[in-house]
């Protein structure tokens, strides 16, 4: 299966940050502007993150809860929406250092509606509490505003990992090599009058009965010696070694030859053998080789075989076979 990964990255945010600070000289003079919408002083316009900005100033407070307050606004000023977070302060006039009042965000500003103001309330510090205090010196109000502007996340485009493709496995290509170049070969078999030749660890590899028989006790007890093999075929073994050393047929077996390569299998103990001749003997299942098929799997034990020859023979105008005519099937088996 060839699977793939990929990645993509979200960056840090970009920001943009800056300060600006509005002074009020006189603030005693602005008192009494009332609570209404347009009762503020406005800070001259100032840019952080390529977007305009103002403090709105209410020396009175704005409507309702706020009448007790002074209230300050950071306004966005552009027809945007962008997020962003600001940190509204008042500075000590005796050491410089401010002091935040109210934080906001991060969050979004939009420019359509009243996010675009900061804080969304207009308590901000208490009238009673601001004058006389450290804040409020020589009628002087000092307000600083920190504004930090958030950037859109920038996501990178999908990109693959880097990936060094699997090779194919070759073994049983150089293990094929073995038998095509005919060297190394270490024991011969007698089939049929005919010597023929391998490398014992090849066959032992492939099959239990190989391994025990040329490495067994009786093979050292007489080493050097060829084996007999009796009752095969030279075709029918030479077939078999090229299923050992390639885990494939040679390609030109006929019926015959395919079922008397599943008998090699069934006395080397070679069930991959065994299982590939019975897949090509299904899809050669006919009326005339039905019963020959139905036998020979009988006889070795070849279950799934077996059941593909008798729903053959029923699907083939053979129904109810066993209940008509049982002779048929004892003469097939006896065969």
């Amino acid at each position: 299966m060839k699977t793939c990964k990929t990645v993509s990255m979200c960056t840090p945010l970009e920001e943009a940050q800056g300060t600006h600070v509005f002074e009020i000289l006189d603030y005693s003079k602005y008192r009494g502007m009332g609570h209404d919408d347009d009762s503020y002083i406005r800070s001259g316009v100032f840019a952080v993150g390529d977007h305009n900005w103002a403090i709105r100033f209410f020396p009175d407070g704005y409507k309702g809860e706020g009448q007790d307050y002074i209230s300050v606004y950071l306004e966005l000023l552009c027809i945007t929406d962008l997020r962003a977070s600001c940190d509204m302060r008042l500075v000590d006039q005796r050491t410089g250092i401010s002091h935040s009042m109210h934080k906001t965000g991060p969050r979004m500003f939009r420019s359509s509606d009243t996010t675009r103001f900061a804080p969304l309330t207009p308590i901000f510090i208490r009238r009673s509490e601001i004058e006389g205090s450290v804040y409020l010196t020589d009628d002087r109000l000092m307000i600083e505003c920190v504004v930090t502007v958030f950037e859109r996340p920038h996501v990178t485009e999908t990109k693959s990992y880097p990936r060094i493709d699997m090779p194919p496995a070759d073994m049983t290509d150089h293990v094929a090599k073995l038998l095509e170049e005919r060297k190394g070969f270490d024991v011969s078999f007698i089939v049929g009058g005919e010597t023929i030749e391998a490398h014992s660890f090849v066959l032992a590899m492939r099959s239990p009965v190989f391994k025990a028989e040329l490495y067994g006790s009786m093979w050292e007890a007489r080493p050097g010696q060829c084996i007999t093999v009796k009752d095969m075929r030279p075709s029918v073994f030479k077939a078999l070694l090229h299923f050992i050393y390639t885990d494939s047929l040679p390609g030109d077996e006929d019926t015959e030859m395919v079922r008397l390569l599943l008998v090699a299998a069934d006395r080397y103990a070679m069930d991959r053998l065994k299982l590939v001749c019975q897949s090509i003997l299904c899809e050669d299942l006919n009326k005339d080789t039905v019963a020959t098929t139905l036998a020979l799997a009988d006889q070795y034990n070849c279950h799934q075989l077996k059941d593909a020859c008798l729903q053959f023979m029923e699907l083939s105008g053979f129904k109810d076979l066993k209940a008509t005519c049982p002779s048929f099937i004892e003469d097939a088996l006896e065969k």
